[in-house]
């Protein structure tokens, strides 16, 4: 049992940390709501000549990592386009600078900053902004979810028939063919499934109640770091195969009731493999 003197030290802490992750992720929206170029362009490719990198990730990156800097200069980050310090101080930062890039360049609006912080590898603190929402998502482990002032709460758990998920596809087009595959086959067993283009905004879309469930093989711990504890913390539970947490093999989001059904289902589909 923690003393109240630990416990006292780790809630500043966390509210410090949530206070830093704000002013960053609205910040970096604003930067990049407002600074968009009408001419915006690649800047750089990633895994397929389809996996984009436009300047505005990069400057956006830049911009968060240079604040985190002067608020917690011992911190550790780790940033989707490159950003990768060790620090001394047992704080890490997980960024996405812009999550759904490819949605940012094509000026579709389902696109966010996502910021979480851990430390000693457990996520305490988790924003998702979404300036196109006008809506910012957060959370504190064991404070609860929240948009913007209002609680987020996940919806009641329906039969998994009924229920709508979304779902992501990676840039590599043998993966893609793969989760084509599973698609074709989860969709006649659910009542529909979106895909939006950020695993951000459907993590916390799942916290809202917007969205039943979510699940997408291939992310990086940029883009669900945030998103996962966000959920966690509206009811949701999370994971990757039965019995192993969520990982780049396989993230699933769901209340508990759909999230076993959910997930024993994509198992037997293989969304976890290629």
């Amino acid at each position: 049992m923690r003393s109240p003197v630990t416990a006292t030290a780790n809630d500043e802490l966390k509210a410090e940390l949530l206070e830093i992750a704000l002013d960053a992720a609205h910040r970096a929206g604003a930067f990049l709501r407002d600074g968009r170029p009408d001419d915006l362009g690649v800047a750089a490719t990633k895994s397929s000549a389809v996996d984009v990198v436009t300047e505005m990730d990069i400057a956006s990156e830049k911009l968060i990592t240079g604040l985190l800097a002067d608020a917690r200069p011992d911190d550790g980050v780790l940033g989707e386009e490159g950003a990768d310090i060790k620090g001394s101080s047992g704080v890490q930062w997980v960024i996405d600078p812009i999550d759904g890039t490819v949605n940012y360049l094509y000026s579709l609006p389902s696109w966010a900053v996502s910021i979480a912080a851990r430390k000693d590898g457990e996520t305490l603190v988790g924003v998702v902004h979404a300036p196109m929402r006008a809506e910012t998502y957060r959370a504190v482990l064991g404070g609860g979810a929240y948009v913007d002032d209002r609680p987020a709460r996940v919806r009641p758990a329906p039969d998994l028939g009924l229920a709508l998920v979304g779902t992501g596809f990676g840039y590599l087009a043998d993966r893609r063919t793969r989760q084509a595959e599973v698609v074709g086959q989860l969709i006649a067993q659910v009542r529909d499934i979106r895909r939006g283009g950020s695993a951000a905004i459907d993590l916390c879309d799942v916290a809202t109640g917007r969205l039943d469930a979510y699940y997408e093989r291939g992310l990086n711990p940029w883009d669900y770091a945030a998103g996962d504890l966000i959920a966690r913390e509206a009811g949701a539970l999370t994971g990757g195969r039965p019995g192993e947490p969520l990982s780049t093999d396989l993230t699933v989001a769901a209340p508990p009731g759909l999230f076993e059904a959910l997930q024993s289902r994509l198992d037997e589909l293989g969304a976890w493999h290629d």
